[in-house]
């Protein structure tokens, strides 16, 4: 069977229209029909009904999707497989972790573990904080790491390291200003945080009621757009400290308390960890001995421009 005709229709499955895994698949639509009448031909059975443009799972495909999706993942995990083997690594760790995690605090402790285990294949992938759980529970990533607990029930979460919030902005921007003026002359950035944005723009609300928001909800964009002068915006300090170290941003002094935000080590509940992944661990613990990012304390807050 070409594997080819069982991506098309876990696709299809996923998406409900064939159109659209065309746009997916990079296809011309009648090639995902093609794969589709083929599939069925080859299981004997039809595996979608069509409602208006869209389709839905017949029950054969409902009972046909499971296998498929497992045929393809062992296909593509013995690929993954035997390019390790011949890259010559012995053993494999596999993260899931949230963007923001990703762009502060994870290369330097990544690049301390392959340095440490040289013969240890590591595959990393981004999700949004709320679904980092649900992928180790999976079993799809050995540890996660989330700027939020894990509401699966399989799995551990754990505080790695908290930071504080605090008020960046572009020096332009914060030149002479005081921050409830500030945020009432530029757009607020918002929304690139899970855990903190309702509670806190209630209360920047009550210092400066008029208040112009801007939700964006990655906090590279972020970042960038207060590079360019486009607003302020409150952000965890390890996500910014390379901006305010090279002055890229600075820190606006607030005279309100500012959250606390955390970062989570999420791992499986009863699942036990292969070798390396227990090491990756405790270099994490290693690294945040006290529950801070190293080189930052919690509560400190600096002056604007003089990062």
């Amino acid at each position: 069977m070409d594997l080819k005709l069982l991506h098309t229709f876990i696709t299809a499955a996923e998406l409900e229209n064939f159109h659209q895994t065309a746009e997916r698949l990079y296809l011309a639509q009648p090639t995902v029909t093609t794969h589709i009448r083929q599939l069925e031909h080859l299981l004997g059975f039809q595996l979608f009904d069509r409602v208006g443009k869209r389709v839905r799972l017949t029950a054969a495909g409902h009972r046909f999707l499971p296998h498929a999706r497992r045929v393809l993942a062992t296909y593509e995990q013995a690929v993954n497989d035997m390019t390790a083997w011949w890259q010559g690594y012995d053993t494999r760790l596999q993260l899931v972790t949230s963007p923001l995690v990703a762009t502060s605090v994870l290369p330097g402790r990544l690049k301390e573990f392959t340095q440490e285990n040289p013969g240890v294949e590591v595959i990393i992938t981004t999700e949004v904080s709320p679904a980092v759980g649900h992928v180790v529970a999976s079993g799809a990533a050995h540890v996660g790491l989330a700027r939020q607990p894990s509401s699966h029930p399989d799995t551990t979460s754990t505080v790695l390291y908290t930071d504080p919030v605090v008020l960046v902005a572009g020096p332009e921007n914060a030149a002479g200003a005081d921050w409830v003026e500030l945020v009432g002359r530029h757009l607020l950035l918002t929304g690139n945080h899970p855990m903190y944005w309702d509670a806190l723009l209630l209360a920047v609300s009550k210092r400066q009621p008029h208040l112009r928001t801007l939700a964006v909800d990655r906090v590279d964009i972020t970042k960038r757009m207060l590079e360019e002068g486009l607003g302020v915006s409150f952000l965890p300090r390890s996500s910014v400290m390379r901006e305010l170290a090279e002055g890229r941003l600075v820190t606006v002094p607030v005279d309100m308390e500012l959250p606390i935000a955390a970062t989570y080590l999420i791992l499986p509940q009863q699942r036990e960890l292969p070798a390396a992944a227990r090491q990756f661990v405790e270099l994490l613990k290693r690294s945040f001995p006290d529950g801070v990012v190293p080189g930052m304390e919690a509560g400190q807050s600096t002056p604007a421009g003089k990062e």
